[in-house]
């Protein structure tokens, strides 16, 4: 395959690029797009490989990428500018903002259950049919008539597509707007974002295609083994089966412009890492300020930490953001908040070293802990943003 990577790095970032160009040559890419922010300006920018690999399609400049989990992020942000204008406080009552919420024993439950995943409600227990993921007021409407999950592991653990629907569902009791209207007038429109929660038609044509890697599936989570009549992996994952094994429903069109707040936001690296790097830089981009120092401290500040029922790994999380823990999924930094999406995607900001960055691509992985591809680039910019 023709690497065809384009794109350019700062003195002194030379190592990313070969690091962006090892991983096509020796770790299985196909088409990716690396980009990190420093300062608030950009230090690499860079893409290559295989928009769509059956039409040989290149990856462009300009090629757009479903992020899966890396949407909560921008959830999260959206949230704490919520939470940053006042209109919104972790220790307010969800119910008091969505009243129907109260519903089966749950008027007790708080904000900062909803936004750090203990909330008890990680899967959806009625049937669903797959075209329901589409459909974020139905699904709020069902979580919100649900009672808590009795399991004791509910408690905490990753709510996958269910953070999302409730999180969303409280900024639009609160704001008025849907999630995905509230981040592209919000925050992709003030920044020049090319990100979107809900893509408009006439950018459908600049979307990569997913495809799945051989080890897809083999990852510690997925064991069948262990999983097989796991009744609480079953409601988080496979009503409807999330990643059905025969085809990626996430490529297709009803997917990309459905507003699916916690898995279905597509965009480009640049725009992710400026993002990022705008956080990192204290919330404040180009002389505007996205988010006051109060908030932004506040949702990258712990609120749950533990350990992953399935996998054993360690986890933490602030108002939706995925917290560096020794995992380093996030990349070595150890202040590090953002959020990484199924397949090896991460999208994070490193605050002492005033970076933000964003890894994308189309090739799902998921059978090492931290993706070999991204851990190389990460550790490739970390060594790079020392030395300067």
């Amino acid at each position: 395959m023709t690497l065809n990577i384009e794109g350019f790095v700062a003195p002194g970032f030379e190592r990313v690029a070969e690091e962006f160009e090892r991983n096509f040559a020796d770790r299985g890419e196909v088409g990716a797009a690396f980009a990190a922010v420093r300062d608030g300006r950009p230090v690499v920018d860079l893409w290559g490989g295989l928009a769509d690999r059956a039409a040989a399609r290149p990856w462009r400049q300009d090629t757009l990428q479903l992020i899966f989990s890396g949407t909560k992020g921008l959830v999260a942000v959206c949230l704490l500018m919520l939470i940053d204008r006042g209109l919104l406080g972790l220790d307010d009552l969800v119910a008091d903002h969505w009243p129907e919420f109260a519903a089966e024993g749950k008027g007790h439950l708080r904000v900062r259950d909803v936004v750090s995943h203990q909330a008890r409600m990680p899967g959806i227990r009625s049937p669903l049919a797959e075209a329901d993921l589409t459909d974020p007021r139905r699904l709020a409407g069902l979580l919100a008539a649900q009672a808590p999950d009795p399991d004791p592991r509910a408690g905490l653990v990753y709510h996958a597509l269910t953070h999302g629907w409730l999180a969303g569902e409280l900024i639009r009791r609160v704001d008025g707007r849907t999630v995905g209207r509230f981040f592209a007038e919000e925050v992709a429109a003030p920044l020049g974002l090319d990100v979107w929660i809900g893509l408009p038609a006439a950018y459908e044509h600049r979307v990569s295609t997913l495809e799945y890697a051989p080890d897809w599936g083999t990852g510690p989570a997925a064991d069948p083994r262990q999983l097989a009549d796991d009744a609480l992996f079953g409601r988080i994952w496979r009503n409807p089966p999330v990643f059905p094994a025969d085809r990626i429903p996430w490529n297709s069109r009803a997917f990309h412009e459905a507003e699916i707040p916690g898995a279905g936001a597509i965009g480009t690296a640049r725009s992710m890492a400026r993002l990022y790097g705008c956080l990192a830089g204290g919330g404040v981009l180009d002389g505007g300020t996205l988010l006051g120092p109060a908030a932004l401290e506040q949702g990258r500040s712990p609120l749950a930490e533990g350990t992953d029922p399935f996998s054993g790994d360690p986890m933490a999380y602030g108002v939706g953001f995925q917290l560096q823990t020794p995992l380093r999924a996030l990349g070595p930094a150890p202040d590090a908040f953002g959020h990484d999406g199924a397949g090896g995607s991460v999208h994070a900001a490193w605050p002492q070293k005033r970076v933000g960055f964003s890894y994308c691509m189309n090739r799902l992985r998921d059978a090492e802990p931290v993706d070999s591809r991204r851990r190389a680039l990460l550790t490739a910019l970390w060594r790079s943003a020392e030395d300067r």
